[in-house]
Order: C-alpha cells, then structure tokens, then sequence
C-alpha cells in the first residue's frame, strides 16, 4: 500500500482531545489510514520510504470538513425568481412545482454538482437529505454520483406523505404512500448501508418535517431505524412559522413532539433548530440530540440566529451543515463556519464565539454528531480524511494566527483534500472527477427546468 506523508505544515491542526496544534506538523497515511503525526523531523524515517510526499508549507492541514446537512438536488435552483426574497413556506411552495419535474439524470447531475463544490472547499464528508422522488428518482441516484466525486456520504431516505389536501405543505404529487416509502427505506438500507469503521457510504432514515408527514410515519421511521441500527434525521423548530404549525397542530413544541414520538437519542440529529427555548435545549443536552446548524440558510431565509453558543454550553452535539443550495446558495462548508462565529458574535458580543470552536463544529463535531468516531480528527489509526489550506491565498495573507484565520479569512477553497487517502481535490483542482463535465451536465439540467417551468 501506498504511503503519502504531508510534511512542513506550518500548522498542523490535529482536533484530537489536547487539541493539538504542531508546528512545521506532518501527517503519513496508507492505505486510508493515518499511521503517524507529528513534526517532520519527527516523522523523518518515514518521509525517506513514502511513495508521495506532498509539500505543505505556507498551508494550515486540518481534518476534513464535515457538511451534516444538504439537500444536494437542489443545487440546480439557485436564485430562482419568486423564491429570493420569501421565508421558508413561501419559499418552498415556489420550488416545489419545479422540484416535481426532476428526473433521476437532474439529480445525479445535481448531487455531483454539489458534492464538487463541497469538496473544493475542504469536505471529505457529506450527509443529504433527499425527500422527493418524482418520475423514477430513488437514492441510488445520488449514490451513484457521490461515488464519481469521491467523498465520504451519508445519504438519508426523506419522504413526504401528508400534501396540501390533508393538511401539509407539499402539493399532493409529490406525496409518497407510506408503506412504499418504508419498503424502499429498507431497500437503500439493506442494498448501501456499511456499518463497518472507514464505510464510505452509510444510509439513514428521514421523513422530511413536521409539517410534510404523519405522526404515524415518525414513529415508523424510529422503529425502522433502530431495527436497523442507522441514524435518524429531519428538520426541527426552523422559524417561527415551523414552531407555530407544530403548536397548532400537535398542542405542543417541536421538541416535545420530537420525544413523544422516539426522536430524541444520540442516534438522531436535527436540522435547524434555530427556535428552540431553553427546556428544549435541555432536552437534547440531556438525550444527546445531535442539531445541525445551517446560519447561511437561516440568514438567506431569515428564519433567525439558532442559539448555538447555549446548546455548545449546554453539551448539544453540534454540526455544521450548508443546507440546500436553494437557501443557501453555496456550498462552502468553510464560509459556513464563519457565518456561524459571527453570529454569535453579533447577538453576544465579540467573544461570543472562538474561531478554533467554529473549526471544530466544521470537524470533529460534526463527525461525532454522525457516528463517526473513525474520522474527524488527525490522529493514528483514524481515516486520512485531510484538507490542505493554502494560506497564500488572496483571501487569507496577512493573517497572523493561521489557524485563527481559516475562519476569520479564510482561503477561497482548499489547494489539497484526500479523503480515505485517496486526492479528491489536488492544486486546487478536482482530482477524480470532470469539472467542465460536471457543470455541462447541470446546465442541461437546468435549460430542461427551465422551460417547463
């Protein structure tokens, strides 16, 4: 197996539990595995018998970037008239009739679209979360186009099953019956999930939200996944539309709706949750509910500022996710974690949040928040899931604290990214994958939307 050892780091980031930080740091790794960090004097025997070594001075490495929410077919719906300026309802229902027409090549085109863009800026793991299924669209879809990028996935079967005619948002052509939708969760499970250390897809289960499927169906989900021994996830208390909906529907609070129907636990995690009060915080501290927290997308559909340094206090386990392109607009995990040092910082003051804490949500936190605890930091025996920074960027010369300064200024992408110690991204270039094809692909997509829309 080949042996590759990253040397000269001026900072070697490792988010190990001292929380190191080395100078003049190097890595090795082989055959996906890390075998050893240290200085690079430290680690001379071993630079004299590498296969590769790669060059990283003027670079801050870190562990791969890991994204907890997406919702990858949406890559193709950016800045969609009608949906720039409205909050998440309105939002959706612009989207909705446009989702509809997907086909399964939209959403292959979609996912690699997107995955591309979060592997240029230094993700190695991606979750998603894809909830519709039109004209012959399933999972494997964007399976089959995680596989072409090269990172880590974790795909999650969503579902609607309550339309407008009953109740919910969604209109009733995208609505799934529910025992399909269990049948084809357990299909994907069976077929991709791997539950082995180093897995390079896992599958989980997610009906979409309170407000798009039944009670009855959140708690057939729970017991699905537990059966199954895979994760759970959906979105939570979003805005105050969301928590509205839920008091009056369900005469309670999305996090009581949430425990009383077996979501709560370290094996679920929730997106958003930007409204959620104090007992509700609490509440998933104490279970050990994983959030998601998506500041771009909370901002673009100003749904508000999540409380995200109480539930860090609190002991929340917290990740960061880009969510939707369509919210969002971008998938740069990096820019993400900035987003969400500054809002804190906005509501509590200039030392409300850390840049190193950011950092670690983008890491560590969100690969704990997933059930990985076979990645996320750099240390022997976990996976070579490594981002590689170059800190001569235009973005980011003049920064004095380099580790600092990957949040407050970061680079405008990573120069090097090896997950599994495979390169994803080498010279800031995509390294397995076509770029130009990638977004041909995409513009057809969109051309073919665009014209039934």
């Amino acid at each position: 197996m080949r042996l590759t050892v990253v040397v000269h780091a001026d900072m070697l980031v490792c988010m190990d539990n001292p929380r190191r930080e080395i100078a003049d740091g190097a890595v090795a790794f082989r055959g996906g595995e890390i075998v050893a960090v240290g200085t690079t004097t430290d680690l001379a025997r071993l630079i004299g018998t590498a296969d590769e070594v790669v060059q990283a001075r003027g670079c801050v490495v870190t562990p791969g970037l890991v994204n907890t929410h997406h919702h990858l077919f949406q890559s193709l719906t950016r800045a969609v008239p009608g949906a720039i300026d409205a909050p998440l309802f309105g939002w959706l229902k612009r989207l909705y009739p446009i989702w509809a027409r997907y086909r399964p090549e939209d959403v292959f085109a979609a996912t690699q679209l997107g995955l591309a863009e979060l592997a240029m800026s230094g993700c190695t793991l991606s979750t998603d979360h894809l909830y519709l299924f039109p004209d012959g669209v399933t999972l494997d879809d964007t399976i089959a186009a995680a596989d072409g990028i090269g990172i880590r996935f974790h795909p999650t079967r969503g579902a609607m099953s309550v339309g407008t005619s009953a109740g919910g948002l969604p209109p009733d052509s995208l609505i799934e019956n529910e025992a399909a939708i269990l049948a084809d969760t357990i299909r994907v499970i069976d077929r991709f999930h791997d539950p082995v250390p180093g897995a390079m897809v896992r599958v989980g289960v997610a009906p979409c939200s309170p407000f798009s499927v039944s009670q009855g169906l959140m708690r057939d989900s729970a017991l699905l996944a537990r059966d199954k021994r895979v994760m759970l996830h959906t979105h939570l208390a979003e805005d105050a539309d969301d928590v509205a909906f839920s008091l009056e529907r369900f005469s309670c609070r999305p996090g009581a709706y949430a425990e009383s129907l077996g979501w709560t636990g370290p094996d679920v995690w929730l997106a958003h949750c930007v409204q959620l009060d104090q007992d509700e915080i609490e509440l998933f501290a104490r279970t050990g509910t994983g959030v998601a927290h998506c500041p771009c997308s909370n901002c673009r559909l100003g749904s508000g500022i999540a409380p995200l340094r109480a539930m860090v206090a609190a002991g929340v386990p917290v990740g960061l996710g880009v969510d939707g392109s369509a919210s969002s607009d971008s998938g740069n995990l990096l820019q993400e974690a900035r987003q969400a040092m500054l809002l804190q910082r906005a509501v509590g003051g200039a030392a409300a949040f850390d840049p190193r804490a950011a950092l670690f949500l983008a890491t560590r936190g969100g690969a704990e928040m997933l059930g990985r605890d076979d990645c996320g930091s750099l240390e022997v025996g976990k996976r070579a899931d490594i981002a590689v920074w170059d800190m001569a960027d235009l973005s980011s010369t003049g920064a004095w604290d380099l580790v600092a300064g990957l949040i407050l200024c970061p680079p405008s992408g990573a120069r090097d990214v090896f997950v599994e110690g495979r390169a994803v991204v080498r010279d800031g270039t995509l390294a397995r994958a076509d770029r130009g094809g990638i977004v041909r692909a995409a513009e057809r997509s969109i051309a073919r939307l665009k014209e039934l829309a």
